[in-house]
């Protein structure tokens, strides 16, 4: 199906310009008519040269940035809620976005939309930008025709999204690259200033103390194979990462993180924070129980959360309470089962689970700083130990010298 540029006047006689797919011209031209636009021009979007090289790897393109997401969604809500229909306000927004990836999407999104399709369906066309859980509370909105409050609720829920994955990124971002700093200073020594102190050594004639000797050893071998241990953690992390991509390996992995010491602790605060406000906003959107929960599941973005949650669900569709196999998932901690229970009982789940969240993004604020607290000394420590080893490794076959000739 080709596409093609058009520019023509609506019925309040304003000019717009826009694309449109459809077979040959004149269909996309009928369309427009369809649409009650005075049309203008029409012209085919030639493909690019090369057979459309960015197309046929689309990892070329790039992604939607989650801040995009959050801006384009805040500001869709004001407008909607202002009165502005669907159309204009996309209209108006996609003058103001820069990235180069997302404005096509909206354009597509509007196209659809001027066409009659439903705004869920035209945003489910792009799951580069629109996630499952977006696209089924757009849908919510749609239906229950409160469009203009769930998108308030959409745009408050990805801002506290987007802060809680900050603070996990500002967490980790700190540790690495102090390690990497640390890592690169310490091969550095062994590389290229301890080879140099091999020849003054070997002129002293006598035999070198065994930490020296085995200093010079690794020294000896991490020259020989630089290029396979440089290029073994990154075949190693291209391995994981392959195997991660499939059921089992996520699995094993995602269990595996949330069992570190300190880490996982973290990990599980930040599942119980997604879930719970994932899950209390879809159901105050008005999204039935079931469906909140299968896609809650589906970005939860752990594969031992995932499935707990799919027990869950199982378990409400056979008649029983959400609680109980979250509780035996060993997940969720107790304080979190025992407000859902009561959210249950009440009638009130979303509201519980809404203080649950808030309670668990300080949980978590408070796990970083922690764990950034913890990680600064043991790093310090262990790089102490290292520079510490190599220096008195060195200075050995000196004091021996100096021994030597002492006794001499």
């Amino acid at each position: 199906m080709a596409q093609f540029k058009y520019t023509a006047r609506n019925t309040a006689g304003k000019t717009i310009e826009g694309t449109i797919d459809a077979p040959v011209q004149r269909m996309a031209i009928e369309k427009l008519r369809n649409q009650r636009f005075t049309v203008m021009a029409v012209s085919e979007v030639k493909a690019a040269a090369g057979g459309g090289f960015a197309s046929k790897f689309t990892f070329l393109q790039g992604k939607v940035k989650s801040k995009d997401l959050v801006i384009f969604s805040r500001q869709l809500a004001t407008l909607v809620s202002a009165g502005v229909p669907i159309v204009q306000g996309l209209n108006i927004l996609m003058e103001q976005i820069e990235s180069p990836v997302f404005k096509p999407i909206i354009n597509g999104v509007r196209t659809d939309i001027e066409s009659g399709i439903a705004i869920a369906d035209a945003m489910k066309k792009h799951p580069k930008a629109f996630s499952e859980l977006y696209v089924s509370m757009i849908r919510a909105g749609e239906t229950g025709g409160v469009l203009d409050s769930i998108l308030e609720r959409l745009s408050a829920y990805l801002e506290a999204a987007e802060e809680l994955k900050g603070k996990v990124k500002g967490a980790m971002v700190y540790p690495l690259v102090i390690s990497g700093v640390a890592s690169a200073v310490t091969i550095f020594l062994l590389v290229a200033v301890i080879p140099t102190f091999k020849t003054v050594f070997a002129s002293f004639g006598s035999e070198l103390p065994l930490p020296t000797r085995i200093l010079l050893g690794v020294s000896d071998f991490l020259r020989h194979n630089f290029v396979f241990l440089l290029t073994a953690p990154i075949a190693l992390f291209l391995i994981l990462g392959k195997w991660y991509k499939t059921e089992k390996g996520q699995t094993v992995i995602d269990g595996y993180l949330i069992k570190l010491p300190v880490m996982g602790d973290m990990l599980k605060k930040v599942a119980v924070a997604k879930f719970t406000r994932t899950l209390g906003t879809l159901i105050k959107s008005g999204v039935p129980i079931l469906q909140a929960l299968d896609t809650v599941a589906k970005t939860s973005g752990n594969k031992v959360v995932e499935s707990a949650i799919f027990k869950a669900r199982e378990s409400i569709r056979e008649g029983e309470k959400i609680a109980d196999p979250l509780k035996q998932s060993g997940i969720f901690p107790a304080m979190v089962i025992q407000m859902i229970s009561v959210g249950e009982e009440t009638g009130n789940l979303e509201t519980m689970l809404t203080k649950i969240a808030d309670f668990y993004d300080q949980e978590v604020d408070t796990a970083v700083k922690a764990m950034t607290s913890l990680i600064e000394p043991v790093i310090i420590c262990v790089m102490g130990v290292v520079i510490g080893s190599i220096v008195i490794c060195m200075f050995l076959p000196i004091f021996q010298m100096s021994s030597l000739i002492d006794k001499h």
